[in-house]
Protein backbone atom coordinates (compact mmCIF):
# COMPACT_ATOMS: atom_id res chain seq x y z
CA UNK A 1 0.00 0.00 0.00
CA UNK A 2 1.57 3.80 -1.01
CA UNK A 3 0.63 6.93 -0.77
CA UNK A 4 1.80 10.08 -2.18
CA UNK A 5 4.94 9.70 -3.76
CA UNK A 6 5.76 6.09 -2.87
CA UNK A 7 5.19 6.65 1.00
CA UNK A 8 3.66 3.85 2.30
CA UNK A 9 0.61 3.70 4.40
CA UNK A 10 2.09 1.84 7.29
CA UNK A 11 1.81 4.28 10.08
CA UNK A 12 -1.59 5.08 9.63
CA UNK A 13 -2.28 3.04 12.78
CA UNK A 14 -0.12 5.16 15.28
CA UNK A 15 -1.45 7.92 13.78
CA UNK A 16 -4.98 7.21 14.28
CA UNK A 17 -3.94 6.27 17.55
CA UNK A 18 -2.48 9.60 17.94
CA UNK A 19 -5.34 11.86 17.16
CA UNK A 20 -7.22 9.85 19.36
CA UNK A 21 -5.37 11.28 22.05
CA UNK A 22 -5.27 14.59 20.47
CA UNK A 23 -8.65 14.34 20.59
CA UNK A 24 -9.06 13.02 24.45
CA UNK A 25 -6.90 16.25 25.76
CA UNK A 26 -9.07 18.22 23.40
CA UNK A 27 -11.54 17.36 25.84
CA UNK A 28 -13.12 14.74 23.24
CA UNK A 29 -14.89 11.28 24.42
CA UNK A 30 -12.97 9.37 21.96
CA UNK A 31 -16.09 6.52 21.95
CA UNK A 32 -18.16 9.92 20.73
CA UNK A 33 -15.78 11.91 18.58
CA UNK A 34 -15.92 9.72 14.92
CA UNK A 35 -12.83 10.34 13.03
CA UNK A 36 -13.36 10.21 9.20
CA UNK A 37 -10.52 9.15 7.02
CA UNK A 38 -10.24 11.37 4.23
CA UNK A 39 -8.92 9.97 1.44
CA UNK A 40 -9.49 12.05 -1.66
CA UNK A 41 -6.56 11.85 -4.40
CA UNK A 42 -4.96 8.93 -2.84
CA UNK A 43 -4.69 5.17 -4.22
CA UNK A 44 -7.07 2.48 -2.68
CA UNK A 45 -4.70 1.01 -0.44
CA UNK A 46 -5.41 4.68 1.72
CA UNK A 47 -8.89 3.21 2.46
CA UNK A 48 -8.03 -0.09 3.41
CA UNK A 49 -5.30 1.06 5.51
CA UNK A 50 -7.69 2.96 7.30
CA UNK A 51 -9.98 0.22 7.58
CA UNK A 52 -7.14 -2.53 8.69
CA UNK A 53 -6.43 0.33 11.76
CA UNK A 54 -10.44 0.41 13.16
CA UNK A 55 -11.53 3.38 10.97
CA UNK A 56 -14.45 2.84 9.32
CA UNK A 57 -15.99 5.99 8.48
CA UNK A 58 -14.23 7.06 4.79
CA UNK A 59 -14.76 10.50 3.53
CA UNK A 60 -14.20 11.75 -0.66
CA UNK A 61 -14.85 14.71 -2.17
CA UNK A 62 -15.96 13.38 -5.41
CA UNK A 63 -18.14 11.22 -6.85
CA UNK A 64 -16.36 9.36 -9.16
CA UNK A 65 -13.55 8.88 -6.82
CA UNK A 66 -16.18 7.94 -4.17
CA UNK A 67 -17.65 5.30 -6.24
CA UNK A 68 -14.65 3.23 -7.29
CA UNK A 69 -13.39 2.75 -3.89
CA UNK A 70 -15.93 1.98 -2.76
CA UNK A 71 -17.19 -0.61 -5.20
CA UNK A 72 -13.47 -1.76 -5.31
CA UNK A 73 -13.94 -2.85 -1.61
CA UNK A 74 -17.32 -3.85 -1.93
CA UNK A 75 -16.08 -6.15 -4.60
CA UNK A 76 -13.65 -7.50 -1.90
CA UNK A 77 -15.87 -8.08 0.50
CA UNK A 78 -13.98 -5.49 2.53
CA UNK A 79 -17.01 -2.59 3.09
CA UNK A 80 -18.54 -4.73 6.13
CA UNK A 81 -19.31 -1.35 8.53
CA UNK A 82 -18.05 1.15 6.51
CA UNK A 83 -19.76 4.23 6.22
CA UNK A 84 -18.74 6.24 3.30
CA UNK A 85 -19.07 10.07 3.71
CA UNK A 86 -19.10 12.53 0.76
CA UNK A 87 -17.83 15.64 2.11
CA UNK A 88 -17.27 17.58 -1.12
CA UNK A 89 -20.75 19.27 -3.10
CA UNK A 90 -23.36 17.29 -3.91
CA UNK A 91 -23.96 17.81 -7.94
CA UNK A 92 -27.92 16.45 -7.93
CA UNK A 93 -26.92 14.15 -11.92
CA UNK A 94 -24.66 12.40 -9.64
CA UNK A 95 -26.81 10.87 -6.98
CA UNK A 96 -28.61 7.68 -8.41
CA UNK A 97 -24.84 6.27 -8.67
CA UNK A 98 -23.56 7.43 -5.16
CA UNK A 99 -26.94 6.11 -3.41
CA UNK A 100 -25.86 2.48 -2.81
CA UNK A 101 -22.43 2.99 -1.60
CA UNK A 102 -22.76 6.96 0.80
CA UNK A 103 -23.91 6.28 3.80
CA UNK A 104 -23.65 9.87 4.99
CA UNK A 105 -24.21 13.03 3.02
CA UNK A 106 -22.50 15.89 5.06
CA UNK A 107 -22.65 19.28 2.51
CA UNK A 108 -26.54 19.44 2.19
CA UNK A 109 -27.36 23.15 1.62
CA UNK A 110 -29.79 23.44 -0.44
CA UNK A 111 -33.75 21.91 -0.75
CA UNK A 112 -32.74 21.00 -4.54
CA UNK A 113 -30.46 18.62 -3.57
CA UNK A 114 -32.74 16.89 -1.14
CA UNK A 115 -35.43 16.52 -3.47
CA UNK A 116 -32.24 14.83 -5.72
CA UNK A 117 -31.71 12.34 -2.56
CA UNK A 118 -35.56 11.62 -1.67
CA UNK A 119 -35.85 10.34 -5.04
CA UNK A 120 -32.65 8.45 -5.62
CA UNK A 121 -31.72 7.31 -1.83
CA UNK A 122 -34.92 7.84 0.38
CA UNK A 123 -34.57 8.37 4.35
CA UNK A 124 -30.74 8.76 3.76
CA UNK A 125 -28.84 10.24 6.67
CA UNK A 126 -27.63 13.34 5.98
CA UNK A 127 -25.79 16.80 7.59
CA UNK A 128 -26.48 20.60 6.64
CA UNK A 129 -23.79 22.14 5.76
CA UNK A 130 -23.83 25.74 7.27
CA UNK A 131 -21.58 28.84 6.43
CA UNK A 132 -20.13 31.37 8.69
CA UNK A 133 -17.51 32.68 6.80
CA UNK A 134 -19.06 33.93 3.95
CA UNK A 135 -15.62 33.57 1.73
CA UNK A 136 -16.56 33.60 -1.91
CA UNK A 137 -17.08 30.00 -3.11
CA UNK A 138 -18.06 28.29 -0.12
CA UNK A 139 -20.21 25.89 0.42
CA UNK A 140 -23.45 25.71 3.46
CA UNK A 141 -26.51 27.83 4.13
CA UNK A 142 -26.26 30.86 6.07
CA UNK A 143 -26.85 30.05 10.03
CA UNK A 144 -30.22 32.01 10.13
CA UNK A 145 -31.71 29.43 7.41
CA UNK A 146 -30.34 26.59 8.44
CA UNK A 147 -33.89 25.65 10.60
CA UNK A 148 -35.77 26.06 7.54
CA UNK A 149 -33.76 23.84 5.56
CA UNK A 150 -33.42 21.20 8.13
CA UNK A 151 -37.31 21.48 8.36
CA UNK A 152 -37.77 21.20 4.85
CA UNK A 153 -35.09 18.31 4.60
CA UNK A 154 -37.10 16.12 7.30
CA UNK A 155 -40.77 16.96 5.51
CA UNK A 156 -39.11 14.71 2.18
CA UNK A 157 -38.30 11.93 4.35
CA UNK A 158 -34.51 12.45 5.09
CA UNK A 159 -32.63 11.94 8.39
CA UNK A 160 -31.25 14.66 9.37
CA UNK A 161 -28.72 13.96 11.97
CA UNK A 162 -27.04 17.49 12.50
CA UNK A 163 -24.96 20.06 11.06
CA UNK A 164 -21.34 20.16 9.34
CA UNK A 165 -19.05 23.48 8.59
CA UNK A 166 -15.78 24.33 7.55
CA UNK A 167 -13.77 27.17 8.91
CA UNK A 168 -12.15 29.74 7.17
CA UNK A 169 -8.30 28.92 6.86
CA UNK A 170 -5.60 30.05 9.33
CA UNK A 171 -7.15 31.70 12.09
CA UNK A 172 -7.79 30.13 15.23
CA UNK A 173 -10.01 32.15 16.67
CA UNK A 174 -12.11 32.79 13.62
CA UNK A 175 -12.66 29.01 13.64
CA UNK A 176 -13.66 28.92 17.60
CA UNK A 177 -16.03 31.49 16.63
CA UNK A 178 -17.28 29.07 13.71
CA UNK A 179 -17.56 25.75 15.61
CA UNK A 180 -19.21 27.66 18.76
CA UNK A 181 -21.81 29.17 16.80
CA UNK A 182 -22.75 25.61 14.77
CA UNK A 183 -22.41 23.76 18.03
CA UNK A 184 -25.03 25.78 19.54
CA UNK A 185 -27.18 25.71 16.39
CA UNK A 186 -26.97 21.78 16.89
CA UNK A 187 -28.26 21.78 20.36
CA UNK A 188 -30.83 25.04 19.24
CA UNK A 189 -32.58 22.37 16.66
CA UNK A 190 -31.97 19.44 18.69
CA UNK A 191 -29.81 17.77 16.61
CA UNK A 192 -27.29 14.95 17.49
CA UNK A 193 -24.18 15.38 14.98
CA UNK A 194 -21.74 18.38 14.78
CA UNK A 195 -19.59 17.31 12.00
CA UNK A 196 -16.05 20.64 12.11
CA UNK A 197 -12.48 20.58 12.18
CA UNK A 198 -10.18 18.90 10.05
CA UNK A 199 -6.61 18.04 9.84
CA UNK A 200 -5.65 21.67 11.10
CA UNK A 201 -7.86 22.26 13.64
CA UNK A 202 -9.69 19.78 14.95
CA UNK A 203 -9.03 19.99 18.23
CA UNK A 204 -10.49 23.80 18.54
CA UNK A 205 -13.43 21.60 16.90
CA UNK A 206 -13.34 18.89 19.59
CA UNK A 207 -13.18 21.77 22.36
CA UNK A 208 -16.44 23.17 20.94
CA UNK A 209 -18.61 20.06 20.92
CA UNK A 210 -17.50 18.33 17.35
CA UNK A 211 -19.28 15.16 17.36
CA UNK A 212 -17.45 14.39 13.73
CA UNK A 213 -13.40 15.02 12.77
CA UNK A 214 -12.68 14.91 8.68
CA UNK A 215 -8.51 14.16 8.89
CA UNK A 216 -6.83 13.61 5.41
CA UNK A 217 -3.44 14.50 5.93
CA UNK A 218 -3.22 13.99 9.76
CA UNK A 219 -3.56 10.28 9.03
CA UNK A 220 -1.73 9.57 5.55
CA UNK A 221 0.16 12.85 5.29
CA UNK A 222 0.22 15.85 2.49
CA UNK A 223 -1.04 15.33 -1.21
CA UNK A 224 -0.97 16.70 -4.57
CA UNK A 225 -3.15 19.87 -4.74
CA UNK A 226 -6.12 19.51 -6.45
CA UNK A 227 -8.15 22.54 -5.77
CA UNK A 228 -10.35 21.22 -3.15
CA UNK A 229 -11.05 22.29 0.29
CA UNK A 230 -8.70 20.97 2.78
CA UNK A 231 -8.85 18.31 4.83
Amino acid sequence: MTGPGGAGFGDVGARLAELRQRIAAAGGDTERVRIVAVTKGLAPGAAEAALAAGCTDLGENYADELVAKAAGLRAAGRDVNVCWHLIGGIQRRSVARLAPYVGLYETVDRLAEGVALARHAPGAAVLVEVDTTGLAGRGGVAPDGAGRLVEGLVALGLDVRGLMTVAAPGDGNGARRCFAAVSSLVAELGLAEASMGMSDDFEIAVAEGSTMVRVGRALFGPRAARGAMPE
